[in-house]
């Protein structure tokens, strides 16, 4: 080796010599903080950088699943914070879960990225029944009789026991957390007939006469059937979960065409019915339910492709309802171009009642988050009156989007 050799030589070894001791440095210096100060620095990253934070050392991997920081994640975010997406693409043919990360510290070019179901093989078809606390609830559908919950950031899963199944039915969900009992419930309300009924409405619905409530607390080893049900619910999942309550839309019935919001005490495990806004339009199918910083919210329909938006700032209270934003039609761009040559294909099981757009949430910037025909995601500024398409590489062709609070929570379950 020539004395050139040598000195490079030197050089690459002082140099790794210089990087290991930045890492030491820095685990060193973390050790000196307090525990709690650690994890509540940690609490504060967005769950990408938190991702990657765990692959450093093992040191670091033991902090991120440390169960206080899952814990503090859940208790300091303020409902401005951004979210994190999660879109749901059953097309062309298998099922796919992506995640959109909207938060500003990530500058990265490629927001979307393509999540790991690892019990996919075993329900390959599935649709998302909720989210709650950083974790998603997943059930099969072509069956129904298969349920999952599950974190997609830790990997961690759990499959629930098989509840009771009728041969002719249609099933609606819910998934929720209750603050006081800390408990996660699973809600899953059966519709079902007779196999040698033959009923049927005039708009040539199947009706289904008998019904069936069943609730499995994560934890436990069995479901706990509640009996029957009143009300005739919208066959989708729940779409708002606000004061440990899960809520729905009610199906107009005969002597009753007037919808209701209907609501479930994840603690009580009663269903009450929820005061609507006075705007008229809650009477027919033409708006969906929502959470907006927290709040329950009511994305109502009107001519012309007009959307206003309700709030209800006091829980259960009628005269709390109030017209918060309205704006007119949109079309995006891309829809546009598309249009001519791309026809709506009925990819999903619970559309939107066929309209244009959803509302989604709230960002921390004050502009609405919307979601156009399943294929474009817009913001819209109240403020400017301005809508602007929001274009990520790598997003999928057609989804529905959830709105998902990223974390490392787990459920302790019993061994």
């Amino acid at each position: 080796m020539d004395l050139d050799d040598e000195r490079v030589a030197k050089r690459r070894k002082t140099m790794l010599e210089d990087d290991r001791g930045v890492g030491q440095q820095t685990t060193t210096e973390m050790e000196t903080l307090p525990h709690e100060i650690i994890v509540d620095i940690l609490s504060r990253l967005p769950i990408t950088s938190l991702v990657q934070f765990k692959f450093v050392c093992k040191g670091w991997r033991a902090l991120a699943q440390d169960p206080l920081l899952a814990d503090m994640q859940l208790s300091w975010k303020a409902p401005t914070t951004n979210p994190c997406l999660i879109l749901h693409c059953d097309f062309p043919i298998r099922n796919q879960l992506y995640f959109v990360d909207l938060s500003v510290h990530n500058h990265d070019k490629d927001k979307v990225k393509r999540l790991y179901v690892p019990f996919q093989t075993s329900m390959p078809e599935f649709d998302v029944v909720g989210t709650c606390n950083g974790l998603l609830c997943l059930s099969d559908s072509l069956y129904n009789d298969a349920l999952y919950v599950y974190n997609p950031f830790t990997m961690d899963f759990m499959e629930l026991p098989k509840s009771r199944q009728y041969s002719d039915q249609e099933v609606v969900f819910g998934f929720g957390f209750h603050p006081k009992t800390k408990q996660y419930k699973v809600v899953k309300i059966v519709y079902y007939r007779n196999t040698s009924s033959s009923s049927y409405s005039r708009a040539r619905r199947v009706v289904y006469p008998q019904s069936d409530v069943q609730v499995f607390t994560l934890g436990t080893s069995a479901w706990r059937s509640l009996g029957k049900v009143a009300y005739q619910l919208i066959r989708r999942p729940s779409e708002a979960l606000v004061n440990g309550r899960l809520h729905w839309v009610s199906r107009p019935r005969r002597y009753y065409p007037a919808r209701r919001l209907m609501s479930f005490d994840l603690e009580d495990e009663q269903f009450r019915e929820v005061p609507k806004p006075d705007c008229g339009g809650l009477n027919r199918c033409n708006f969906h339910l929502c959470v907006l910083r927290g709040f329950l919210a009511a994305a109502v329909y009107g001519n012309y492709g007009k959307l206003e938006i309700w709030v209800m700032k006091d829980y259960n209270v009628k005269e709390s309802w109030i017209k918060e934003f309205s704006f007119g039609a949109y079309m995006p761009k891309c829809l546009k171009q598309n249009l001519a040559r791309d026809r709506p294909l009925k990819i999903w099981k619970n559309p939107s009642n066929g309209k244009v757009v959803r509302l989604l949430c709230l960002l921390d910037n004050g502009e609405i988050l919307l979601e156009y025909k399943n294929r474009v995601l817009v913001s819209y500024d109240p403020k400017k009156g301005k809508f602007t398409d929001l274009v990520f590489q790598g997003i999928p062709h057609w989804f529905q989007t959830v709105v998902h609070a990223g974390s490392f929570n787990w459920i302790n379950t019993p061994s």
